[in-house]
């Protein structure tokens, strides 16, 4: 396959699964539910925390959350308190708990009352052409309060040559000015040619066969690896391509 027959069908593939469709099978179902920034930006970041493992499972945690939560992330991470810890309790997906859910809770209220929010922290350290070392400087924010080492395992770190799947697919959900009506292109001082694709077994393994990747492993090295390659296909919106791999590899086996 030429370089221009694999974008013209990664284009077709795009068109077909950058749907609203692709919304109700999907983790983003979850901030979905909201239409102020900032419900979207905390409902978004929570549920993509834990979006590993079973999707039925992810998304019925995720709508778990919002009710522990009263439907209103903003105003409940404003107003947490130690007291709060209570409507916590019993919350756990796969190794994600209720101890961590406390921190996660303590430490988006210290991003909003003290770090201009979500968006503020990424778009400081945010690099002409990649967020990963965003994200890097995003963790050390973010833990930046007393808590249990154990919890840290839950937000990735690519300096550490992790994919940081989870945060790059948020990443994707919160600036990727998106026409169809899946990503909500919130993030105004960040732009989708800075995103990195969302790397996981599904979308590996089909980059792999169509020769976008060559590295086995699922890692670091590999998402700058996958970057190249799709932003020589869509330098502007490269990571429009995660449905199409994402499709591919989950709907279709490829």
């Amino acid at each position: 396959m030429t370089k221009n027959e694999l974008k013209e069908f990664l284009d077709e593939k795009v068109v077909q699964y950058n749907t609203t469709n692709f919304i109700e099978s999907d983790p983003i179902q979850i901030p979905h539910h909201f239409s102020e920034k900032e419900d979207i930006e905390i409902a978004g970041f929570l549920v993509a925390t834990i979006a590993w493992g079973n999707r039925k499972s992810i998304i019925n945690n995720g709508k778990r959350l919002l009710d522990i939560m009263g439907n209103s992330p903003y105003d409940f991470v404003l107003n947490f308190s130690d007291k709060d810890t209570e409507h916590l309790s019993g919350f756990v997906h796969r190794t994600f708990n209720e101890t961590d859910l406390a921190y996660f809770m303590k430490a988006l209220q210290n991003i909003y009352l003290n770090h201009d929010g979500l968006e503020g922290v990424f778009s400081k350290y945010a690099e002409a052409d990649s967020l990963q070392p965003a994200i890097h400087h995003f963790k050390n924010t973010f833990f930046s309060l007393p808590h249990l080492p154990r919890t840290q395992k839950h937000v990735s770190d690519p300096l550490k040559n992790s994919a940081a799947k989870r945060i790059n697919m948020f990443l994707r959900w919160m600036v990727r000015k998106d026409t169809t009506g899946v990503d909500f292109g919130l993030w105004n001082s960040i732009s989708s040619a800075q995103l990195s694709c969302p790397l996981d077994v599904h979308s590996g393994n089909v980059a792999r066969k169509l020769k976008l990747l060559t590295r086995k492993q699922n890692d670091g090295k590999a998402l700058v690896e996958l970057d190249t390659s799709l932003r020589k296909l869509d330098a502007n919106d490269p990571v429009k391509y995660d449905f199409a791999l994402f499709g591919l590899g989950v709907f279709e086996k490829f």
